[in-house]
């Protein structure tokens, strides 16, 4: 795969073997496919986050929702967990920020689960989608579609599991018709939690600590833009740069 990246001009040594699997297992270990997703991250990633990451400033709108929340590392697997608040979302106007603000939070989440003696290259990140409380005015089919799509052309193997909670009766339409923009391997890593034996596993594999109470935990939410990550603990292998 690395031969075939640098026929693209392309220099991989910077990568080190956990990010290239990344890529390779994201295309069914097929060295040409995954040499192609590669060049088309590197130029994507080049030309939409020049500066290695997209700064607060970029997405100020989004992050004024307060919406998205870090709580820290799973119990299992030990993968930093995403909480995103849909209630608190509204279709955005800007969708230039609203894609700035997807990479934005995937970096920052990715970047929170570094810690020392961690190879670094292979992190994954758990996500959990609360839908309580969701109305018509939160729903955004085309933003959810973005979110995936960045998460499946960039974002390869990023993604441990996504947790959906309290989906509504009226949501289940607009998810049948998000799922078909998802890759079969993306669909395998989502749970929509809707018994007491899912919620159970829910529990146990974030854990307590890292859960709020509402979730029969014992943590406070902490919102994505107060969540510090030094710029030192990114992803070097991503050649991230900067500083949230």
């Amino acid at each position: 795969m690395r031969k075939s990246v640098e026929k693209h001009g392309i220099s991989t040594q910077n990568y080190n073997d956990p990010t290239i699997l990344r890529f390779l297992i994201a295309r069914s270990m097929d060295p040409e496919k995954a040499a192609k997703m590669f060049v088309q991250w590197k130029k994507w990633r080049d030309e939409f986050v020049p500066l290695g990451f997209i700064p607060d400033s970029e997405v100020e709108d989004e992050l004024g929702d307060k919406k998205i929340y870090l709580q820290g590392l799973s119990k299992i697997g030990q993968h930093p967990v995403m909480i995103i608040k849909a209630n608190k979302h509204f279709p955005s106007k800007d969708q230039l920020q609203f894609k700035k603000f997807v990479v934005h939070l995937l970096d920052k989440t990715i970047a929170s689960s570094f810690k020392e003696g961690r190879e670094i290259g292979n992190e994954k990140m758990i996500v959990v989608m609360d839908l309580e409380k969701l109305s018509y005015k939160n729903v955004d089919a085309r933003g959810l579609i973005i979110g995936f799509q960045f998460l499946q052309a960039y974002y390869p193997e990023r993604l441990a599991k996504l947790y959906m909670l309290c989906m509504p009766w009226f949501f289940v339409s607009v998810w049948k018709m998000v799922s078909c923009f998802l890759e079969k391997a993306t669909l395998e890593k989502i749970i929509i939690v809707s018994n007491e034996e899912e919620r159970k596993g829910f529990i146990k594999e974030i854990g307590e600590d890292t859960l709020t109470e509402e979730y029969g935990g014992l943590s406070k939410l902490v919102a994505l833009q107060d969540f510090t990550v030094d710029h030192h603990h990114f992803p070097l292998n991503e050649q991230i740069n900067g500083c949230f």
